[in-house]
């Protein structure tokens, strides 16, 4: 296992409460990603360093993109569609209507063009009650599997066919067989198990060489895990607390990293944004509706 340690660039000069979800836009050249406590939903532009940001009338867990320019977004009260014109929410469907200790956390579109989200128990001592759902193009909902505690690192292999996901409690990175026609998930194997001192894993994105960058959130690390279970290289990162990577730039290259406010080294540390470059390109992300031709 290789270790490096690279050269970073922070882009926010605001503290962000619990930073997430970063999501490039290719179109655009721009970084969208959220603050969970805010809550609200946001946009970078790297060329000027401009930040928007979008206010969420409950707490956002994830979001992802729309072909007419709008956003599917994963709230406290269900999933909805977010116009950034006239920033209004359109209700599509909430998965779990009869738990409200849970919330919705980590999701990603997939290759088939569905929203892949999952939910969180969202007690101080967490329990195995969430689950991992298929939101569908029609606004159905299908519950994929549960005894989960805090559904995360959702992330697709390039060829569309294998699902990444992690329990960040449990704490374990597991995969799927993926058939893109009819989204179903099949052949669960668990990859690795992850400590604290290693990382427990928090957000994950894939790169197209088929390997599983994860967030170390309890290490201050990104771990490059290799489809086959081993950590390839760990990337040291100035964040006590890690949340989520995400390649973007026009070549992909350029990894995103947020962050948590954590006091894991001592003082109290506000979450923010970097990112870095590095040697190999991310793996394209789909948009609602639309699957990936590939």
């Amino acid at each position: 296992m290789r270790t490096d340690f690279p050269e970073i660039t922070v882009h926010i000069d605001r503290q962000l409460g619990l930073g997430e979800g970063p999501c490039w836009s290719p179109e655009e050249q721009a970084l969208y990603f959220i603050d969970i406590q805010a809550p609200a939903l946001m946009r970078l532009d790297p060329a000027t360093a401009a930040i928007r940001s979008w206010r969420m009338p409950a707490t956002i867990g994830s979001f992802g993109f729309c072909p007419d320019g709008r956003a599917i977004v994963a709230l406290r009260n269900g999933v909805h569609f977010f116009d950034f014109k006239t920033e209004t929410l359109e209700f599509l469907v909430h998965p779990e209507p009869d738990k409200p200790t849970n919330r919705l956390n980590d999701g990603k579109i997939g290759p088939d063009g569905r929203f892949w989200v999952g939910s969180m128990d969202d007690r101080p001592d967490r329990q195995p009650v969430a689950a991992l759902y298929r939101i569908d193009a029609d606004g159905s909902s299908h519950q994929m599997f549960d005894g989960l505690y805090v559904s995360n690192g959702l992330a697709f292999s390039p060829d569309g066919r294998t699902l990444w996901h992690s329990d960040s409690r449990g704490p374990w990175v597991h995969t799927f067989d993926l058939d893109r026609k009819t989204g179903a998930l099949s052949n669960q194997r668990k990859v690795i198990t992850l400590t604290d001192a290693e990382g427990r894993p928090d957000g994950g994105a894939c790169d197209t060489e088929g390997y599983y960058w994860s967030a170390g959130v309890s290490a201050g690390c990104i771990n490059r895990i290799a489809p086959g279970g081993t950590i390839e290289r760990k990337i040291k990162v100035p964040l006590a607390a890690p949340t989520m990577p995400c390649f973007g730039g026009p070549d992909l290259k350029t990894l995103y990293v947020t962050s948590l406010t954590s006091d894991r080294l001592g003082p109290k540390e506000a979450g923010s944004l970097i990112s870095f470059r590095v040697d190999v390109p991310g793996a394209p992300i789909a948009k609602f509706g639309e699957p990936l031709k590939l």
